[in-house]
């Protein structure tokens, strides 16, 4: 009995150790990496999820949650990588849902990198060169910002941030002389903005009682069809109060006019939201379109420029233009002093 026991013995044990030698089967293999690599991919899956969720559910409540909202190009590309990181780690429910989230940010941001067919792009009408930079409180080099003026032969320039030192600067400079019509609402803490044109302005109010100051004016061209112009500037939303009166102020902006025997209206300015922004895009929806958008460079950032490693780089300033005008370019140019590039459009105004 006891030589049969150790036989039976060692016989369970060769065969405990060749089942053990035997490979898995494919449906009982465990992903790769364990749980803590699972809990990090389900923490990254929930964060692309919430910036989807803020900005398709328009939750913007303060700071941070606009400030997410803005990143959402670069959470779209961050989701691609996630996805083919939950792909190769066999994390497969936890990559369907990336793949359907990324997908939806996909479709909402790609349209931005795509020049748009325009079916009136060859109408006859009048040339229109505009041209917006936030001079940063006064703090803006005002011989480059004229020096942009003369080369792209700008017609009208909206400055928001407009203090009365960087007026003295810019008269100094001779942006007078190249555009001498005006309307300007300078203020000591630069809050204010202004409007300048090579042609004669008359001094509307499209945009008031707003923490910003957002001048409006009609530019006179030559012919029957003239221009509606609002320098844009609604107010950071930085907390609860400020996030409310920044979603008041872009909603409150001028409906895009629509009639050919109507003035064509353009905003342009720092808007302090991106496309992703649910009231911009409410804006937009309004019949509006951005010009940087439409050919293609929508993804074009703006902002910051003066060394803020921190922020990654977004698109804050935009021109939109109503009606049938015609976009022919669109650029941003560095302006040394401010935290901002200056954007360019060239526009088409169609006859009546």
């Amino acid at each position: 009995m006891g030589r049969e026991s150790a036989d039976m013995r060692q016989g369970d044990l060769v065969t405990d150790e060749a089942m053990s030698e035997q490979p898995e089967s494919p449906g009982r293999r465990r992903a790769p990496g364990g749980r803590l690599l699972t809990l990090l991919l389900l923490l990254l899956t929930a964060f692309v999820c919430g910036v989807a969720l803020g900005r398709f559910g328009g939750l913007e409540r303060g700071q941070i949650s606009s400030a997410l909202i803005a990143l959402t190009p670069y959470v779209t590309a961050g989701g691609g990588v996630l996805l083919l990181l939950t792909l190769t780690l066999r994390r497969w429910l936890t990559a369907l849902v990336v793949a359907v989230v990324t997908a939806v940010l996909a479709v909402s941001v790609a349209p931005r990198v795509f020049p748009d067919e325009q079916a009136g792009s060859g109408a006859q009408g009048h040339s229109l060169n505009v041209l917006s930079a936030n001079v940063y409180f006064g703090e803006a080099d005002a011989g480059r910002l004229v020096r942009l003026v003369r080369q792209n032969d700008v017609d009208v320039l909206s400055m928001p941030e407009l203090n009365s030192g960087m007026v003295e600067e810019l008269r100094r400079a001779g942006l007078f002389e190249t555009l001498p019509h005006r309307v300007l609402t300078p203020e000591p803490e630069g809050d204010g903005s202004g409007i300048v044109s090579r042609y004669p302005l008359r001094e509307l109010s499209l945009a008031s009682n707003t923490t910003m100051r957002q001048p409006s004016a009609l530019i006179d061209l030559p012919g029957q069809r003239d221009v509606q112009y609002v320098a844009a500037h609604p107010v950071v939303p930085v907390g609860g109060d400020t996030t409310s009166a920044w979603k008041r102020e872009i909603s409150t902006l001028p409906a895009p006019t629509t009639g050919e025997d109507q003035p064509v209206r353009i905003l342009a300015g720092d808007f302090n939201a991106t496309l992703d922004h649910t009231p911009l895009r409410k804006l937009l929806g309004r019949g509006y379109s951005d010009v940087a958008e439409v050919t293609g460079d929508g993804l074009a950032p703006t902002w910051p420029e003066l060394g803020r490693p921190w922020a990654p780089p977004v698109t804050l300033d935009h021109v939109l233009v109503s009606g049938d005008t015609a976009v022919h370019d669109y650029r941003t140019f560095e302006v040394g002093g401010t935290d901002h590039r200056a954007v360019f459009a060239q526009l088409t105004i169609p006859s009546e």
